[in-house]
């Protein structure tokens, strides 16, 4: 994984749909693009000593790592005004230290060579209509299966517990999948 070198760390905030979620975005790239780190406790995050020391903090509910930007989700009973500069500095810190925001044995995504024409339409639509809007909300959507006409995707970070993820899920990404895929695509879930 990357290792950011000793410099000067500048994050700014971006809120997104769910309230409980924060996105944290840092002027360095944190991993390689495309890849995604989803940690929904501290048990998941053994790997990731960023996401292990953001977990210490009683009211951390879930660490998510992409691009250039650390999402953080709360709990419902603390508000963000009152620990958003708590997390802020903790991830400058940890940055400005140089210390790795992944082990270097952490899993990379895995990819199939063998999907079907449909798998890989549903796949690049998820690539080129749906990931970056998710993303600019400080989330990922991933395909996790294709059976009798359901597209099951995995929603991170900011959009998994998210409020408006439903329907998102169903007006919006059903929707773009029925109109481009009318003969394949019946339905779209979430896995979980």
């Amino acid at each position: 994984m990357l290792q950011a070198t000793p410099k000067n760390i500048h994050i700014y905030l971006e809120s997104n749909p769910n309230p409980n979620s924060l996105k944290f975005v840092v002027n360095e790239m944190l991993v390689p693009e495309g890849m995604s780190f989803d940690f929904p406790n501290p048990e998941s995050a053994k790997d990731a000593p960023l996401a292990q020391e953001l977990f210490s903090y009683p009211f951390v509910n879930r660490v998510f790592y992409m691009s250039n930007f650390v999402t953080v989700t709360k709990n419902e009973d603390v508000q963000w005004i009152e620990v958003q500069d708590t997390v802020r500095n903790h991830i400058k810190n940890f940055l400005e230290a140089g210390k790795l925001i992944l082990d270097n044995n952490s899993p990379e995504e895995e990819s199939s060579s063998e999907d079907s024409e449909t798998v890989t339409k549903i796949k690049t639509i998820l690539d080129e209509y749906i990931r970056p809007a998710v993303e600019q909300d400080g989330g990922a959507i991933t395909f996790h299966s294709f059976r009798e006409g359901v597209v099951t995707v995995t929603l991170q970070g900011s959009c998994s517990g998210c409020p408006s993820s439903t329907i998102t899920l169903k007006a919006g990404i059903e929707n773009l999948f029925k109109r481009m895929m009318p003969e394949e695509v019946q339905a779209v879930e979430a896995l979980g």
